[in-house]
């Protein structure tokens, strides 16, 4: 058996995404996403001019080959455009071979380590009652985890806190656009924030807030020992990651769990934060970090070291990759929480998935293969449209993280 074509679809059902599908000469076919949030041609010139023809005629078989093939064989490695598009192939191979083997993927990752896949759902509000309001409606829906961001009093907008009630997408204009950014008033604010919603909620419920890079190492120290009486099972991306030492003085001054990864696209870049143990838990995704089978090798690390998964899974990300992601979930021995963005009616149609929410967790297909695929036909009726990430400045006018 042989590949015998491979064929990249973009599509738009209320976002952009890219998927990688790869058929055999035996007639099976598999799904791979490709999608990188405001670089997704990027990703599909990638595939189509560079990654394809080095796939027709491949051993499909051959998973683990193909990925060092595909990583080693380029020249330039690493990085999200490259990675994501090794992470396509992976991920379609893994289909593949679980549709000839006849089982869900998890099985072949070594069957069940749990029954369900804990998930966090995402509240925020514009007003601490429209805050409160929103994470009610997710305990309602059983969610035992809710990510909680919030506006800040005299800034006009933050990323990452949307109107309640509805899907959130931050990728909007072709050219990204600019908000205005304030420290001060941001640490002001969040620990306020997190008291009344523990208060309210009580301290079973798992409460996560993501800070987006904004801050300085000691920044983050402070906001992270601030928010210790609130028990949060994470404070997510505090600084930019570049410099991973920055986290080292964190947890000099802080018991507040870490959670950091999403941008990461192999395991070198959270290997030392990993062995170091300065993170609680590593947020990598599928489609960013090379596929299933590199991102099973830093969670495989990561277990060493008493570090957790906590994967990405934001709407940037198509069914496919957290129809992936849960087969990973489902099997590893260190798994954390897995986000969870329910997509828009749209998406759900152009890509058929048999994974489903019950109770506060995500179950995996248990049809053979990642249990996703795409309708080429429906996909065809949602064109491109281009759309990027905002960017932060301060008040002065520096440009900021986001």
């Amino acid at each position: 058996m042989r590949i015998v074509e491979a064929r990249v679809i973009v599509t738009c059902p209320g976002r952009n995404f890219v998927t990688l599908k790869i058929v055999t000469s035996d007639g099976v076919s598999g799904v791979g996403d490709a999608t990188l949030n405001g670089r997704e041609l990027a990703v599909a010139a990638y595939l189509q001019e560079h990654v394809i023809p080095a796939l027709i005629g491949r051993d499909p078989a051959r998973i683990e080959d193909t990925w060092q093939y595909l990583y080693k064989g380029a020249y330039w490695r690493r990085g999200p455009v490259t990675m994501t598009a090794v992470a396509a192939v992976d991920t379609a191979l893994w289909d593949i071979k679980g549709k000839i083997a006849g089982l869900p993927v998890y099985q072949l990752l070594g069957g069940r380590s749990r029954d369900g896949v804990t998930v966090y759902g995402h509240a925020f509000g514009d007003t601490a009652e429209a805050l409160l309001s929103d994470i009610s409606r997710f305990v309602a829906q059983g969610y035992r985890a809710v990510r909680v961001q919030t506006a800040v009093p005299g800034l006009p907008s933050v990323y990452g806190v949307g109107k309640a009630g509805e899907t959130y997408e931050p990728a909007s204009a072709a050219v990204p656009p600019e908000s205005v950014w304030d420290t001060a008033l941001y640490l002001d604010a969040v620990p306020r924030v997190l008291a009344d919603v523990r208060a309210e909620f009580g301290p079973t419920l798992k409460l996560l807030h993501d800070v987006h890079h904004r801050l300085t190492p000691i920044e983050a120290a402070r906001l992270g020992h601030s928010l210790e009486p609130y028990a949060l099972t994470w404070l997510e991306d505090p600084v930019p990651a570049e410099l991973q030492d920055g986290f080292r003085l964190i947890r000099q001054h802080t018991t507040t769990p870490l959670a950091v990864g999403e941008v990461f696209n192999t395991v070198w870049d959270c290997q030392q934060l990993i062995t170091g143990q300065l993170i609680d838990y590593i947020r990598t995704t599928v489609v960013h970090a090379g596929g299933i089978t590199h991102l099973r090798r830093i969670f495989d690390l990561a277990a060493l070291y008493h570090v957790r998964s906590g994967s990405h899974g934001a709407t940037d990300l198509s069914p496919i990759c957290l129809a992936a992601a849960l087969h990973v979930d489902i099997a590893i021995p260190n798994f954390g929480l897995q986000e969870y963005m329910p997509h828009a009616p749209e998406t759900d149609a152009v890509f058929p998935h048999g994974y489903h929410f019950e109770g506060g967790y995500l179950h995996p297909s248990e049809t053979p293969g990642l249990g996703v695929d795409i309708d080429e036909e429906l996909a065809a009726r949602y064109p491109y449209r281009p759309a990027s990430l905002p960017v932060n400045r301060l008040t002065d006018g520096t440009l900021h993280s986001w």
